[in-house]
């Protein structure tokens, strides 16, 4: 499939703006086509195409707009393996790994299609009217939720596909009823051109409004601080960095209509290693660790990245297992040069740091490949360096040896927000787990037993969030059925005639959607 280097606004190709190229992650070298980033005006055409398509496509039927995602699911699979091969080149992730993160970005499109259909996400309560209450009557109070405008989604680096132009936050800013301007991440953007022409194909396959979807080219920020400084954007989602999400709360919450910005941003972890589990299994769970810590390089937002434990033969164990893993381990690619970079330079500060002890490094690589690296410190110079709890993006990882589990406790309650925490334990190790699952609760989105933070499945429990900074709002996810939630809000209607109200409220619920009267649910 030919590329064309071209934005796409409402359905048209564009591209006013300066030129640049995609680079190949494995070599560096910059590959066709030029891309033309999108210009000043071009931005705002497309948030005003978006602005004048959303209350046509908010009012669409909720089972139109799940065809609509069922058919971008489609149209994705139709690219066939020209997005797999374009796809690895720009990111040089591995064919199986783009193989299953199309299948999870398919599979969310379609997750949001039955979200629809079933009709909760709408939130239809019902207050029927007391005419003869004392000593005041009641009104007949209705409520739904509503798509709340048209939504930037910024596409990320290290998912190339599940969390980028048709990812989670497309996904279900779509099925909100928002419409969506995406702008492409500068590392892979015949990637995103291939998907955007897919979600072009399926808005006029369904007779949408041109506006429901563009997609928007740049090299650099200036697109992306147009977009959300743009009147009409009412919302935004981000997956990335925390210098790049909290700048872009700044420049929203700056505005003379604040919005809100859902940034999923950055995280350390916390694997919790207790004395039960490590006695029995130190040297297996080490292994284990290994083959987490490395997957795609290290470049998960969940990749563990502290490890806390009390000294002891269990964790020797648990090293030894994992210095004689790691040391097997070759070298891979990352994202990009400049990630790469900074993994080299993050790595390099904890080498320097006299507080700490390397335990095990894998095997060296090219130019563009992060060598994986396990390190350890003790729970005081920890507690005494807040540098140990920034993140290092890529296969490194920090053990912290505590002497007892106050110290384990003392080290949790100084962690910022995270995305994950994870404890490995045994039956015996319950009581100690309890009391520890209080302060891990005030700390991240998902605690989890006997595993690692990577992997995330995308269901109706799942909560891929947590408390700043690992995103802006702790109260929400970005994975999951309750995604959709961050793009409606309530409106409530007073005594309103049936025939004015929407389909979902009227009272013979012609969508049959579920709805919540008097407190008591219905269907």
């Amino acid at each position: 499939m030919t590329l064309t280097g071209r934005s796409i606004i409402g359905g048209q190709a564009a591209g006013e703006g300066d030129s640049f190229r995609a680079v190949e992650a494995a070599t560096g070298r910059e590959i066709e086509p030029v891309f033309h980033a999108a210009s000043a005006n071009e931005v705002a055409r497309a948030c005003a195409l978006a602005d004048d398509a959303f209350d046509t496509f908010r009012e669409i039927t909720p089972e139109r707009r799940a065809a609509f995602l069922d058919t971008i699911a489609q149209a994705i699979l139709d690219i066939g393996d020209d997005l797999i091969v374009r796809c690895m080149a720009e990111s040089g992730l591995p064919r199986p790994r783009l193989e299953g993160e199309r299948g999870r970005t398919v599979g969310q499109l379609r997750l949001f299609a039955s979200v629809l259909r079933e009709g909760s996400y709408l939130s239809a309560r019902i207050d029927p009217a007391l005419p003869d209450r004392k000593p005041l009557p009641r009104p007949d109070l209705r409520l739904r939720a509503i798509a709340v405008g048209p939504v930037a989604v910024f596409g990320a680096s290290n998912f190339p596909l599940a969390f980028s132009v048709a990812g989670g936050d497309t996904a279900s800013a779509l099925g909100a009823g928002c419409p969506v301007v995406a702008k492409a991440h500068p590392a892979h953007p015949g990637t995103s051109e291939l998907v955007g022409r897919a979600i072009t194909k399926a808005v006029a396959a369904c007779d949408l409004p041109k506006g429901v979807f563009s997609l928007l080219f740049d090299n650099g920020i200036e697109v992306g601080k147009r977009l959300v400084s743009d009147p009409r954007i009412a919302a935004v989602g981000f997956t990335g960095s925390r210098t790049g999400g909290t700048a872009l709360m700044k420049l929203a919450a700056s505005r003379p209509v604040p919005i809100p910005v859902y940034a999923e941003m950055s995280s350390i972890n916390p694997v919790i290693l207790l004395s039960r589990a490590l006695e029995a299994r130190g040297a297996e769970i080490g292994k284990a660790f290994v083959g987490a810590l490395t997957l795609g390089s290290g470049q998960f937002c969940t990749n563990p990245g502290l490890i806390l434990a009390v000294e002891g033969q269990g964790l020797d164990a648990f090293l030894a297992g994992a210095a004689q893993a790691l040391e097997g381990v070759g070298a891979q690619t990352m994202l990009t040069p400049g990630i790469h970079k900074a993994y080299c330079a993050g790595v390099a500060a904890l080498e320097s740091n006299a507080a700490v002890t390397r335990i095990a490094q894998g095997q060296a690589g090219g130019e563009t490949q992060g060598r994986a690296t396990l390190f350890a410190t003790d729970a005081g110079s920890f507690l005494a360096d807040h540098k140990f709890a920034e993140e290092v993006f890529g296969a490194a990882s920090l053990v912290v040896r505590c002497r007892d589990l106050s110290e384990i406790r003392a080290v949790l309650g100084r962690l910022e927000g995270q995305l994950t925490a994870a404890l490995h334990m045994d039956e015996g190790d319950h009581d100690t787990a309890r009391t520890l699952l209080p302060v891990l609760e005030r700390k991240v989105g998902r605690i989890l037993v006997n595993g690692f933070g990577t992997g995330v499945e995308v269901g109706h429990a799942m909560v891929h969030g947590g408390p700043y900074p690992a995103t802006s709002d702790g109260r929400t996810t970005s994975v999951g059925s309750l995604a959709i939630d961050r793009f409606l809000r309530p409106v409530c209607y007073q005594d309103l005639p049936d025939a004015l109200l929407p389909p979902e409220l009227r009272q013979a619920n012609p969508l049959n959607v579920p709805r919540t009267i008097d407190g008591r649910k219905n269907t």
